[in-house]
């Protein structure tokens, strides 16, 4: 099998073998070196991870094909916990939120959908424009990479998972979630299964190439206006577009603040 006709479903459905073949010679075609590799299970088949070193910067392997991305809220039940919280904590803050739980996620999450993607590497971690730097665009283009769509930045950070967030449905309500706080249970601060460090700290907004959709943080909205635990774990679920924060930074208030957010480079194959 070529990269060409690497999916997601295929990549899955490769014995370790084969995918470490592929994964080296996604590093060959981009003057890489594979550096990393392993594997997570999934149902569907184990979801491999390849980091490559290019330039100094680490790239995951992130297959495409057709894709589901979003988040089913038809399906989902809350847990008890986060229930309580909404009900208890935002809903008593007097914040204006939905008496539904279930409304309020709907103008925050993108629904479940079908997507195609292509098959990229992607930066392991965002990186900041620098100073000198005139846009993002050119930035990027002028080292050969580009922003990711939403499509493509969800399905990278949820790596097939159907749950609220990348790691599953639970998020642990005693702490916050942002900076280097105590995460026993990796739910944060721990690499996705592609090997992407993504969705960890609601500090750590990401632009994608549709302006209007920011994933992975609020700035700290939600924590600092004390808007309940879950609410303010919510901007870290897979399909959390943030619309509230893209407004934000489209206007005029936030004209300046676009270069604070992160940036996670995609470098296209063949």
């Amino acid at each position: 099998m070529s990269l060409a006709d690497l999916t997601f479903d295929r990549w899955r459905a490769l014995d370790r073998d084969a995918a470490h073949r592929l994964a080296c010679e996604a590093a060959r075609s981009v003057g890489g070196r594979l550096v990393e590799f392993g594997g997570t299970p999934r149902p569907g088949g184990v979801v491999h991870r390849a980091v490559i070193e290019r330039g100094g910067e680490l790239f995951a392997l992130i297959p495409g094909g057709e894709v589901a991305v979003g988040f089913d809220l038809e399906r989902w039940r809350p847990l008890p916990e986060q229930l309580d919280s909404y009900r208890t904590q935002s809903l008593a803050g007097g914040f204006g939120f939905d008496d539904d739980l279930v409304a309020h996620l709907a103008r925050c999450l993108t629904p479940r959908r079908t997507a195609t993607v292509p098959t990229v590497l992607m930066a392991v971690e965002p990186r900041e424009l620098p100073e000198e730097a005139e846009s993002v665009q050119d930035f990027l283009t002028e080292r050969g990479l580009r922003l990711p769509a939403p499509d493509e930045w969800e399905h990278a950070c949820g790596a097939g998972a159907k749950t609220l967030f990348r790691w599953g449905s639970a998020c642990p309500l005693d702490r916050a979630p942002y900076g280097e706080h105590d995460d026993p249970g990796g739910h944060r601060r721990r690499p996705n299964a592609f090997g992407l460090r993504i969705a960890r700290d609601v500090y750590e907004s990401e632009l994608t190439s549709d302006p209007g959709s920011v994933y992975g943080g609020d700035g700290g909205e939600a924590v600092c206006g004390g808007y309940g635990d879950f609410v303010a774990w919510l901007p870290l679920a897979t399909a959390n577009r943030n619309p509230g924060m893209a407004e934000f930074l489209n206007g005029p208030e936030g004209e300046d603040m676009g270069d604070e957010c992160g940036l996670r480079p995609v470098l296209d194959l063949g």
